[in-house]
């Protein structure tokens, strides 16, 4: 990608020196109804985590060790990564605020280990997330070394690619689809995979409409596309199920197959249109 270090978004919000930034307590938790558990399993599919657990208080070793405060928030080593997804989030929220009537700012969090958001408390393992309670996608900067290492998804682009859905998923909320689709798991639980896949892919699509955008105005070098298609492709469900347990559960998609993730990243950006990213409709 083509860009320029040098410089912190103003909606950067920088925890990486906080100490205790949350921790899952164990033993002696919640008491949860059906109601209360209906609803920790649509919010769990919703944030990608396990509400449910750490609700119930029934999280394996206690508490969870609280935020490092080894490295303080000037890390050299990390500050060129700070001002490439400072970057990242300026010309995604650009694009969104020329294509979404109203659009505000959604807030990047940057933490180290563990994180406590408007939706609970998250450590780095839970990966990048986006919480419509605060509007703030909250960011770990190790998960860009395992999208490279573990997931084979190297490159900038690859990592432009995670921040662009997460603010995928701020633009679902400040137009409704969160909060629609939310409502819809309730109604019906059954429902939850499949239409947490649909949120998923849509952001993925959504990821697209920047990248279309990006291009555009130029930021995009040669084989960023690929890498960006390459990283959709990494976080399938039916990879990451492959990869852990050997065996791919359909019925159990979250955030959809490779193929789909690659297919809807590409519709996107093809685009340029978030209206062609209508993964509820008849089209899915």
């Amino acid at each position: 990608m083509r860009w320029s270090p040098g410089g912190r978004s103003d909606n950067l919000e920088d925890r990486r020196g906080a100490s205790g930034g949350g921790g899952f307590r164990g033993g002696g938790g919640m008491k949860l109804g059906l109601g209360g558990t209906v609803v920790l399993l649509v919010l769990s599919l919703i944030f990608k985590r396990d509400l449910l657990t750490e609700f119930s208080g029934g999280v394996p070793g206690g508490e969870m060790a609280p935020a490092s405060q080894s490295a303080p928030v000037t890390d050299a080593g990390e500050e060129k990564m700070v001002d490439f997804v400072s970057f990242v989030l300026d010309t995604a929220q650009v694009t969104w605020h020329a294509l979404v009537p109203g659009y505000t700012d959604a807030r990047l969090v940057l933490f180290r280990e563990g994180v406590r958001s408007a939706c609970g408390d998250a450590s780095a393992a839970s990966g990048p997330f986006y919480c419509p309670g605060d509007q703030r996608v909250y960011v770990d900067l190790s998960f860009f070394d395992q999208l490279d290492r573990q997931f084979g998804a190297p490159g900038d682009f690859a990592q432009a690619y995670v921040l662009a859905h997460e603010i995928g998923h701020h633009v679902q909320n400040l137009t409704g689809t969160e909060k629609a689709m939310r409502n819809a798991v309730q109604r019906n639980p059954a429902a939850g995979n499949q239409l947490s896949v649909a949120m998923e892919l849509q952001a993925d699509c959504y990821a697209g409409v920047w990248a279309h955008s990006a291009a555009r105005s130029g930021i995009i070098e040669a084989g960023d596309l690929d890498e960006g298609l390459g990283a959709a492709a990494a976080v399938g469900d039916d990879r990451l199920q492959k990869m852990s347990t050997g065996r791919v559960n359909p019925e159990s998609f979250t955030h959809g197959s490779s193929t789909d993730r690659k297919a809807w990243f590409r519709k996107g950006f093809d685009s340029g249109d978030p209206r062609s990213c209508d993964t509820f409709g008849p089209s899915r």
